[in-house]
């Protein structure tokens, strides 16, 4: 059988609250203890006066005969009903008696009873004593005339009936008073919280705000409190560092606006220039006269720079308009298509790969740009081509499952270096391969793919290691358009058969 554990309360307006209670709580134990002994105390008190007062009468009558005549018989006048008497000669009760409302009766007593008659010195101090046929009594010794001993008690059970009322009567007022200062504590304490609690609802609020990148609007301040207090020292420094948050991200953003107009310019203001080189290197290259070898390779190596530019410049500017946020096409787009088309045309680049395709029966249709999702999925692929060895085994699997379509592509090769890969999606980012210049890399396919990816709603993750690197796409899955299947960005129709 399992014990259930209690757990302390964890938020401040409940420990605050179970604090008052539980200090309310040893206050009204204290008070009801400290009452209790000295009710006792004092009744104990009156007991001894009235065995005092007695005089010991009843317990002085029973040093006559065995068999008292009416002239020498026990004296009950005037003793309360349940006086106990006892006469004690040579450590053994001669004579043990107690009144019952006018007269008298025998009472047997035990051994144990006895030995602890017996042990009440004769000093007329009261003592309480247990005894068996009676219960607990408050008696006093006394010696006689005759060498014995003189006992005479008054019950306690009257003085413990009160004391056990007083009790209850404590227990059902304490009760009912920790009740109502419970609930009179959590209405204080929440009242008295209610600042740090908007102090703790403008961070939850900071926390759902998108802080790493755009524009971010700022919650309000908090409301000042006291400064006395520690609530409001604590929202007047929150509000401070709310203010600083605020200027540093404006800021921010506005250096990001200026990069990002930097780049999109620049990258307008290039398109020209490296259009018009690379055309005058081709048109060279194509002249029919003699050319100096030396000259030629020039020309090839020109053509080839400005290639890798103008690619270079429709990167930026497709990273600054996804970082600009400007939305994107939003049709049905068959996946499945695309991924086909993707593998024909990497294969065809790539034989010495071996390419493996695992797609499910009905195609897998998301919302989004089909250029752009085309050109995420040849992104995926350029990397797998580019940056394993010939013979590497590549595979690409497509999945549709409500509410995300999954595109995952696993190769077998050596794998991204273990300092790489947190960075693999940032941009400029490349291994020792990926800056030669005859792959041809930029260092921002990946960083596209982050961005297309993200720009429709999805995720992209990466995982490597040595014989294992697997890309993983997630994107919002949609219904297939109205009539059929989606066409591939070409606008081709149902998909060949898979390799």
């Amino acid at each position: 059988m399992s014990r259930v554990r209690l757990r302390p309360p964890r938020s401040l307006r409940a420990r605050l609250t179970a604090g008052l209670v539980v200090l309310l709580g040893l206050a009204c134990a204290a008070v009801g203890t400290v009452t209790a002994l000295a009710l006792h105390g004092f009744l104990i008190g009156r007991v001894d006066q009235q065995l005092t007062a007695s005089g010991g009468r009843f317990a002085a009558s029973l040093e006559h005969e065995a068999e008292p005549d009416a002239d020498n018989g026990p004296d009950t006048r005037g003793q309360a009903a349940g006086t106990f008497g006892a006469r004690l000669l040579g450590g053994r009760v001669t004579q043990a008696a107690v009144v019952d409302d006018s007269s008298q009766r025998s009472v047997p007593l035990g051994a144990a009873d006895v030995r602890t008659l017996d042990a009440v010195r004769p000093d007329g101090r009261g003592r309480s004593v247990h005894l068996s046929a009676l219960g607990r009594y408050r008696v006093v010794a006394a010696p006689g005339d005759d060498g014995d001993v003189l006992i005479t008690g008054l019950p306690l059970h009257p003085v413990e009936e009160t004391v056990h009322r007083l009790e209850a009567v404590e227990a059902v007022v304490f009760s009912a008073a920790l009740v109502t200062a419970g609930c009179a504590a959590a209405l204080w304490v929440r009242f008295s919280l209610r600042p740090l609690e908007q102090v703790a609802r403008t961070a939850t609020e900071v926390t759902r705000l998108p802080l790493a990148t755009g524009e971010v609007e700022m919650p309000g301040p908090v409301p000042h409190a006291d400064p006395d207090t520690e609530v409001g020292r604590v929202a007047t420094a929150l509000n401070r560092m709310l203010g600083h948050v605020g200027d540093a991200l404006t800021r921010r953003h506005v250096s990001e606006e200026r990069l990002r107009g930097f780049a999109a310019d620049a990258g307008h203001e290039l398109r020209t220039p490296v259009a018009t080189v690379r055309a005058h290197s081709e048109l060279a290259l194509r002249h029919g006269g003699p050319v100096p070898e030396e000259v030629r390779h020039a020309l090839r190596r020109v053509a080839a720079e400005s290639q890798r530019m103008s690619t270079l410049v429709d990167d930026l500017l497709l990273l600054a308009r996804l970082d600009a946020g400007r939305p994107l096409e939003r049709q049905p787009v068959d996946l499945t298509r695309i991924v086909l088309d993707v593998l024909d045309d990497v294969h065809a680049l790539s034989p010495g790969h071996r390419w493996e395709l695992d797609l499910p029966e009905d195609p897998v249709v998301v919302p989004g740009d089909p250029h752009r999702l085309h050109q995420v999925v040849a992104n995926l692929l350029a990397n797998a081509r580019l940056h394993t060895p010939a013979g590497t085994h590549v595979t690409v699997a497509l999945s549709a499952g409500p509410p995300q379509a999954a595109l995952t592509v696993t190769d077998d090769g050596p794998g991204i270096p273990p300092e790489l890969l947190p960075d693999v999606f940032r941009r400029f980012s490349r291994g020792a391969a990926g800056r030669s210049r005859h792959t041809g890399s930029t260092g921002l396919g990946l960083s596209i793919v982050e961005a297309i990816t993200q720009a429709h709603g999805g995720t992209v993750t990466a995982e490597s290691r040595p014989g294992l690197t697997r890309f993983r796409l997630l994107l919002p899955a949609g219904p297939l358009p109205a009539g059929g299947g989606a066409d591939g960005p070409d606008g081709a129709g149902d998909s060949g058969p898979a390799r």
